[in-house]
């Protein structure tokens, strides 16, 4: 391998079992899910192995069950001799597990975080409801056009959320701006429309309703310099300066994702390997649309950790 990053998924790749086989197989895993499970003082492990589904996806449970389980994974790895990377990245949630992987905050500080969170960006879907939706063979520029045009015309609010990879754009808002917008993205060729199974309204205004007391959060949480730089979400950017990280965070709740251009300015910068460290294997997915020349390997399953770990 060349240059190596570490990825780290959000919300929407928890499913009821994750991190169990690596739990049973690792004592390393093992305790990151026990310390979760003290730390939040219930066993967010036991939602995690058996769910029920609907309790696991729960936003307020589904951030801290995918931060935990990235930082299982990253407890085996390290256990086992990997090597720091050139750059670390998460996607929205996921931000939180690289900041924890470069050295930030410990893994406890960031589970608290995360779970308020996830608290908040609940209360703020139930002060101010929205949805999300993913608009699929359009570009970045008629996306935010669209929602540009749409808002002029309805006094709705609706914007990009996240830039995912070329031809992928998700858009978050109010319902009635967000509806008019997908009507308005058919309308322009876009090659599917899907409304998400989300009652929130994420990286929109309709968070800002929360911003203030998760910027409470932010500050009182203890953080030190990264390790390695962090490409956040909202700059496209990476930086080691700790108050560029806390404004960022605050930043993230109404603004987009950029992933695309983060995975792009990562290759700029000689990454040819990207490790997906967590649950699902989305971003993989996403990193192959970007360039797929760049080799990309999940790593969130018991098999998928052996398989890596024999070629360390």
């Amino acid at each position: 391998m060349g240059r190596v990053a570490w990825l780290f998924p959000g919300q929407g790749s928890q499913a009821v079992g994750m991190g169990q086989d690596l739990a049973n197989a690792f004592p390393e895993a093992a305790a990151i899910f026990s310390e979760a499970d003290a730390v939040l003082s219930f066993p967010l492990s036991r939602l995690c192995f058996e769910g029920p589904d609907e309790e696991l996806t729960d936003t307020i449970n589904a951030q801290p069950a995918i931060y935990t389980h990235s930082a299982a994974v990253l407890a085996v790895l390290r256990s086992r001799g990997q090597e720091t990377p050139h750059f670390v990245a998460g996607h929205s949630l996921g931000e939180y597990s690289a900041l924890y992987a470069a050295g930030v905050f410990s893994f406890a500080d960031g589970l608290r975080l995360v779970r308020e969170r996830g608290r908040l960006m609940k209360l703020a879907g139930e002060r101010r409801p929205g949805g999300m939706a993913a608009i699929l063979g359009l570009s970045l520029d008629t996306v935010t056009h669209i929602c540009e045009e749409v808002r002029q015309r309805t006094g709705g609010i609706v914007q990009v959320a996240n830039d995912n990879c070329p031809g992928q754009v998700v858009i978050s808002g109010e319902v009635e701006a967000l509806e008019a917008a997908m009507e308005a993205a058919q309308a322009a060729g876009a090659r599917r429309v899907v409304r998400l199974a989300v009652s929130i309204a994420a990286h929109s205004a309709l968070m800002a309703t929360v911003q203030d007391e998760f910027a409470a959060a932010v500050d009182a949480t203890p953080m030190h310099p990264p390790q390695v730089p962090v490409v956040m979400n909202a700059s496209a950017q990476p930086t080691t300066d700790l108050d560029t990280i806390r404004r960022h965070l605050v930043t993230q709740l109404t603004s987009p994702v950029r992933w695309t251009e983060s995975v792009q300015y990562m290759i700029q910068h000689g990454v040819d390997t990207f490790l997906e460290i967590g649950p699902g294997d989305v971003l993989s997915g996403l990193v192959k649309r970007i360039d797929r020349k760049v080799q990309r390997l999940p790593l969130g399953t018991l098999e998928q950790v052996q398989a890596f770990l024999e070629t360390l």
